[in-house]
């Protein structure tokens, strides 16, 4: 069962703003992470000293097609250095992972199954037919290490087993052989039923565990889409109750869970991994990758325009381990830290906070969304979500050439020019998202809302203006709190930052400018509720970075009122999850609200004041 299937890397190109968010994060920390991080500089998968199991591979997985997305030559020649030395030190058996062949017992196997998924990543890039080779000897490696019982999954491997059907499921498509369903019955076998710990999502439990661990969550989500196929099992949409499960007891407005590091409930200053973020994109996108299904695009849309920029400096050279909500400070905690299992410096910004899994694996983020926004159907493409871009590629052995222009998600109106030079019809879908209150295709007015699909006739060109229409909403929160959303977008109160760098050194690793660490200090107030519903949107032009937190694209209008919200007990840099008190003081005061992906400091969950 796959409804679409991905675009080769080589057949999109990102234009206007998401050229200009990959070309930022070229610039920044991932297109320079191997010439300044030994865990992927000196790393023992290409022979050096460093953390030889997921660093580098995570950092590959999203510099890959970063590399080829912004068709960088340099990128693309380091990229091809490592995945050369991972090649050569192979060994004859199969085995890809750099550890002696008496450690394999004790080896997690969450790097074999990451390692494998970066091999697919890197042939969609280039088509080099050295990566099937390799990937098809691990795998068989494996299933004959895991049926003698010489290796098992336990720890990450157990709880992340369905990563492996990422690269399954392209070989089986390459060279079918009975052993890879085998091998696939075996990985679930032995990995962790995520049905089963429903109950334990219901409340934080306030320690370390691999059920509620919130990255684990996150790649969980398509576990059933990637592996029900192979497996010969019928597609049941266990991911809508899995995630009804963890939104209702654990979700935040921006439409991922807490999670700092494991489930934190539903509190606006606990804290989400970063990790978490790009992984349940990537899930959403897999998912809507074999159903086809409009809401996982809904939900794509509103977690990673929201929660990816607003985790990354503006320059994409520092980022969070955890951001929150409502976020006054990122000062590291002199004492106790807030979250329940993550360090002091989880939420400072800098270039490993709290642990380096995000600083590897964040990169995968927008080049993975990139590569997304267009799918193929078996008649045709697929607009996935509006976002700028051209496809070039080959349908029913005709040349189509598609066009979305758009600035999409901070405007509302799409262009779609398709171009169908073959000698039969094909078929070009685009998405009506559910925010849309009235949307227009062609000055027609359409009421439904999901994948709409139009027939693009042989030897022709069909230009579709679609135009949506969004209302500014006041989303009710958790303990009688407020959020504002205008189409996908969440919007805050911004809150004046000033950046402080602290540079040092730390496990032979320098923090110098611009990859140092920050404390961040509020310099304005941040004490409010909402003092009605009366919004006014305000359009700006766009600048040179598209989340930019100096001169936003959109901004909200909203009138507020001072309250005394307090802090919570025992820290100086953070509010109190609920406000001490909802008795407004003051005047009225108009304040301008901008996205939340285009804050550092915010409030964006806060109280109503009854009239």
């Amino acid at each position: 069962m796959k409804k679409w299937s991905f675009l080769k890397t080589t057949e999109i190109r990102p234009e206007g703003w998401l050229k200009r968010q990959l070309e930022i994060q070229a610039d920044g920390l991932s297109g320079h992470l191997d010439q300044v991080w030994p865990d992927v500089r000196d790393s023992a998968w290409i022979g050096g000293d460093r953390e030889g199991w997921e660093r580098m591979p995570y950092w590959l997985d999203g510099f890959l097609p970063l590399a080829y997305l912004t068709e960088n030559k340099d990128m693309q020649q380091r990229a091809q250095k490592y995945i050369d030395a991972i090649l050569d030190r192979q060994k004859p058996d199969g085995w890809i992972c750099p550890c002696e062949d008496g450690e394999r017992g004790k080896y997690d196997l969450w790097a074999v199954l990451l390692i494998c998924k970066v091999l697919y990543v890197y042939h969609n890039c280039t088509g080099d037919e050295r990566a099937v080779d390799a990937a098809y000897r691990a795998m068989k490696n494996l299933y004959k290490l895991l049926s003698t019982g010489e290796v098992h999954l336990f720890d990450w491997g157990k709880f992340r087993w369905f990563e492996g059907f990422i690269a399954l499921r392209w070989l089986y498509e390459l060279r079918p052989e009975a052993w890879m369903k085998k091998l696939g019955r075996l990985l679930k076998k032995q990995g962790a039923n995520y049905m089963d710990f429903l109950p334990l999502w219901k409340e934080p439990v306030n320690r370390w565990r691999f059920d509620t661990h919130i990255v684990n969550i996150g790649m969980m989500l398509k576990a059933e889409a990637v592996s029900a196929d192979l497996l010969g099992q019928r597609y049941k949409d266990e991911a809508e109750k899995l995630h009804r499960q963890l939104y209702r007891y654990n979700g935040t407005v921006c439409g991922f869970y807490t999670g700092d590091e494991c489930l934190s409930g539903l509190s606006a200053i606990q804290g989400t991994e970063l990790c978490a973020v790009v992984e349940q994109a990537y899930s959403y996108e897999e998912m809507l990758s074999v159903t086809g299904d409009a809401k996982w695009a809904d939900r794509l849309e509103r977690v990673l325009f929201n929660g990816l920029p607003a985790t990354c400096s503006p320059d994409m050279w520092t980022h969070q381990y955890d951001q929150m909500a409502n976020q006054i400070a990122c000062v590291k905690f002199p004492g106790k830290p807030l979250f329940s299992t993550n360090g002091a410096d989880a939420h400072c910004f800098g270039l490993e906070p709290n642990y380096g899994c995000c600083t590897a694996n964040f990169n995968q983020g927008w080049p993975k969304f990139a590569g997304s926004v267009f799918m193929k159907s078996e008649k045709g493409l697929v607009s996935v979500v509006p976002a700028p871009a051209r496809v070039e590629t080959e349908i029913n052995g005709g040349r189509v050439t598609a066009v979305c222009g758009t600035l999409y998600p901070f405007r509302h109106s799409v262009i779609y020019t398709v171009m169908n030079e073959g000698d039969a019809p094909i078929e070009f879908t685009f998405r009506i998202p559910d925010w849309s209150v009235k949307t227009y295709v062609n000055q027609n007015e359409v009421s439904e809302h999901g994948f709409r699909t139009v027939e693009i006739p042989a030897g022709s060109t069909v230009k579709l203006e679609v135009k949506f229409t969004a209302e500014v909403k006041l989303e009710e929160r958790p303990h009688k709190l407020c959020a504002v959303t205008y189409g996908p977008l969440v919007f805050s109160l911004p809150i004046k930052a000033r950046w402080e760098k602290r540079e040092y050194e730390q496990n032979g690793v320098p923090r110098t400018y611009p990859y140092c660490d920050y404390d961040i200090y509020p310099e304005s107030e941040w004490n409010f509720a909402f003092d009605g519903k009366d919004f006014e949107v305000i359009q700006n032009d766009l600048t040179d970075t598209p989340f930019d937190e100096e001169k936003p694209s959109l901004q909200i209008k909203a009138n507020f009122r001072r309250i005394h919200w307090g802090l919570e007990r025992g820290y100086l840099d953070v509010c109190a999850a609920v406000p001490k008190s909802r008795t407004p003081y003051g005047e009225t005061e108009t304040v301008l609200m901008q996205p939340y992906g285009c804050t550092t400091l915010r409030m964006t969950e806060m109280p109503l004041l009854k009239k």
